[in-house]
C-alpha cells in the first residue's frame, strides 16, 4: 500500500514517516516543497518498506502530481491549518477528485469541523476523509471515552499538552499558535472558553507511581475539542484545553504579546511567528521530557460525582512522535482490513487508547490514570489511586490506616560539624545498630503526623497532599522545612524523590535541595525502609534503614 505524506520531512510529518517506514508492507512517499530536502530526510530514515521523495507544494498544482504518484492514502502533515488561505481544503478536494483516501494532522478547530462539508462526496466516491488524526482531538477524546467508560454523563473536560523545551515544534505549529493568540475561543454548543494564551491554569502531568513533569502553567489553546466535544457529550458544561511550553520566560512573553491582541492593539500575532520560532529554537532549557493530560468530571452509574484523569509522559525525543501516532494507527487499521467507513468527518471516535498502546510501548512513553478519591481515605491510598494495587502488599499494609509499627534499624550519622549540627537541630537519632524503632501515625483532616522513635530519641514530620506547584506530590514538613516528594513505583520499590523544598513557606533553590536515596521495599516478607538525608555542603547528615511490622 502506498502512502503519501505531505510535509513529510517536517516536525510531525517526519515522525510519521519514520513510524510508517518501519512497516515492510508500505511504500511511503515523503513530499514537500523541496525535493532535495525530502531526499536528504529519507537518507536519515531506516526503512523496512519502500521510501521515496517527491516535490509537492500544497499551494501549487496538486492533481497532476497526485495522479502520477497514485497513493492509496494521502496524509497532510504540513500546516498551519488555521491559516491555509482562501481555499483551505484544496488537498481534500484534489484527493476526492482522484478517489484517494485522505488523513490530516490538523489542529485547527474550524478546519477539522469544516471537513464534514465533503461527507456526501466522500461517500459517493467510497473513500474516507478524516481530519484531526493527531493528539487533539483523536487521542484526547479517546482518553475521555476511556475515562468515562462506566459513567452516565460527562460534565467537564480539561486537557493540556506540555512539550519538551528541547524539541523543535516546527514553524507551522508556532504559526498556528500565533494565528489565534489573544483571540476569543468559542465552543459551539457550549460556553465561551475565554481568550487564547492569556487565560491560564497550573497543572502537574504525571500518573500515580510515575515521576511527574514539574508543575507547568498551561495557557488556553484553540483545538478542535472545544467545538466537537460538546456534540459527543450533550451534558458537557465546561471544556478547557491548554499548552505549556518551556522555558517559562518565553511562555510568559508569548502570553504578554497575546494581550495586545486581546486588547485589540494588534489584529494578530501571525507576523511575529518567525520571531517566536527563532526564540523557541534558541532558548531551550528545562527537563527534556514532555507530556499530556486529559481530565474529566461526570456522574457514575450510581449517580455520584466522579473525577478521573489520564496522563502521558514522554522521555527525551519521543514526545514529538505522539501527534503522529493517530495517523499511523489509522493506516495500520487499513492494512489490517478494518478501514474507516467512507465519508468525511473529524476523526473523533476512530481509535481507542488500546490502538495507541503498541506505539507507546515501543518508545519511552508511559501512561496512567488517576481517580480522585474520598478525603476520608488514608493519604497514600488517595495519592496512589489507581496505582495502589501495584504496590507490594507489605507496603500497602503500613500505609493503609495502621496506628503504629515497630521494628529494628541501623543508623549512621554524618561526621562533619555542619552535618552534626543539622542532625541535632532536626533531632535525628544517634548512630547505632539493632536500634529499636517505633513509628506512630496520627491522621486528621487528610494529613498524617509520623512520630519516629529510635531507642527513646523521637522526631516528627507531617505529610499531606501538595497543591499548586506541588500538585501531584506528597509534601513532608519537618519544622520550618517542607519537602515536596515525587513517589515512583518500580521493581517493587516505592522511591521518594525531592522535587521542591521551602523554608517557612519560602521556596528555596532546587540546586541546594537535599540529596540521598530514599525508598521503601520488601525483603524476606517484611516492610523495609531506607532513608538518606544530606546536602552538598554538609555531606551525609543521617542514614537509617531497617524493617517495620505494623500493629
Amino acid at each position: 500500500m502506498k502512502v503519501l505524506i505531505l510535509g513529510g520531512y517536517g516536525t510531525f510529518g517526519g515522525r510519521l514517516a519514520r513510524l510508517l517506514a518501519e512497516d515492510a508492507r508500505l511504500s511511503v512517499v515523503v513530499a514537500g516543497r523541496s525535493r532535495a530536502a525530502a531526499e536528504a530526510f529519507c537518507r536519515t530514515v531506516a526503512a523496512n518498506g519502500r521510501l521515496g521523495a517527491v516535490a509537492l507544494d500544497r499551494d501549487g498544482p496538486l492533481e497532476p502530481i497526485l495522479k502520477d504518484i497514485a497513493p492509496d492514502i494521502a496524509i497532510d502533515a504540513s500546516g498551519p491549518f488555521q491559516v491555509y488561505g482562501d481555499d483551505p481544503f484544496r488537498v481534500v478536494k484534489a484527493c476526492l477528485g482522484l478517489g484517494i483516501c485522505y488523513l490530516d494532522l490538523a489542529d485547527g478547530s474550524a478546519f477539522v469541523e469544516g471537513v464534514a462539508a465533503f461527507d456526501g462526496e466522500a461517500r459517493a466516491r467510497g473513500v474516507f476523509v478524516l481530519s484531526g488524526a493527531s493528539t487533539f482531538p483523536t487521542l484526547s477524546l479517546a482518553a475521555v471515552r476511556a475515562l468515562s467508560r462506566d459513567w452516565t454523563a460527562v460534565h467537564g473536560i480539561t486537557a493540556g499538552i506540555a512539550p519538551s523545551p528541547h524539541v523543535d515544534l516546527g514553524r507551522s505549529v508556532i504559526g498556528a499558535i500565533a494565528s489565534y493568540a489573544g483571540k476569543t475561543v468559542p465552543v459551539e454548543g457550549g460556553p465561551v472558553a475565554g481568550h487564547a494564551l492569556t487565560d491560564a491554569r497550573r497543572y502537574t502531568v504525571g500518573a500515580p507511581g510515575m515521576l511527574p513533569l514539574r508543575s507547568r502553567r498551561f495557557a488556553l489553546a484553540d483545538v478542535p475539542d472545544l467545538r466537537l466535544a460538546p456534540k459527543l457529550w450533550p451534558q458537557l458544561r465546561t471544556i478547557w484545553t491548554g499548552v505549556a511550553t518551556l522555558p517559562t520566560i518565553t511562555h510568559r512573553a508569548l502570553s504578554a504579546f497575546s494581550w495586545l491582541v486581546r486588547l485589540r492593539l494588534l489584529r494578530s500575532l501571525s507576523a511575529f511567528a518567525p520571531l517566536f520560532h527563532w526564540v523557541a529554537t534558541h532558548m531551550r532549557w528545562g527537563e527534556h521530557r514532555g507530556g499530556l493530560f486529559v481530565a474529566a468530571t461526570g456522574t457514575d452509574a450510581q449517580g455520584a460525582p466522579v473525577e478521573r484523569s489520564w496522563h502521558l509522559v514522554a522521555e527525551g525525543d519521543d514526545g514529538p512522535f505522539v501527534p503522529a501516532m493517530a495517523a499511523a494507527a489509522l493506516v495500520e487499521k487499513v492494512l489490517a482490513g478494518r478501514a474507516p467507513a467512507p465519508g468525511a468527518r473529524a476523526a473523533l471516535d476512530e481509535l481507542t487508547l488500546a490502538d495507541f498502546a503498541p506505539y507507546f510501548a515501543a518508545r519511552q512513553i508511559r501512561t496512567g490514570t488517576r481517580t480522585t478519591m474520598a478525603a476520608a481515605l488514608p493519604l497514600y491510598r488517595r495519592f496512589f489511586s489507581d496505582a495502589w494495587q501495584t504496590l507490594p502488599e507489605q507496603i500497602r499494609a503500613l500505609h493503609d490506616g495502621v496506628a503504629r509499627a515497630r521494628g529494628l534499624a541501623e543508623v549512621e550519622r554524618g561526621r562533619g560539624w555542619l552535618a552534626r549540627l543539622a542532625a541535632a537541630i532536626m533531632r535525628f537519632p544517634p548512630a547505632g545498630t539493632d536500634v529499636p524503632v517505633e513509628v506512630t501515625f496520627t491522621r486528621h483532616g487528610g494529613r498524617e503526623t509520623w512520630r519516629r522513635t529510635f531507642a527513646g530519641t523521637a522526631f516528627s514530620s507531617v505529610q499531606f497532599a501538595g497543591r499548586g506547584r506541588s500538585d501531584g506530590l506528597i509534601c513532608e514538613r519537618f519544622g520550618p522545612l517542607t519537602f515536596a516528594l515525587a513517589m515512583t513505583i518500580a521493581d517493587g520499590r516505592l522511591r521518594l524523590i525531592v522535587r521542591r523544598w521551602s523554608a517557612f513557606g519560602i521556596p528555596l533553590p532546587f540546586v541546594l535541595a537535599p540529596a540521598g536515596e530514599t525508598f521503601e521495599s520488601v525483603q524476606d516478607g517484611r516492610f523495609r525502609f531506607h532513608v538518606e538525608i544530606g546536602f552538598a555542603w554538609t555531606g551525609l547528615i543521617v542514614r537509617y534503614q531497617g524493617w517495620l511490622v505494623p500493629e
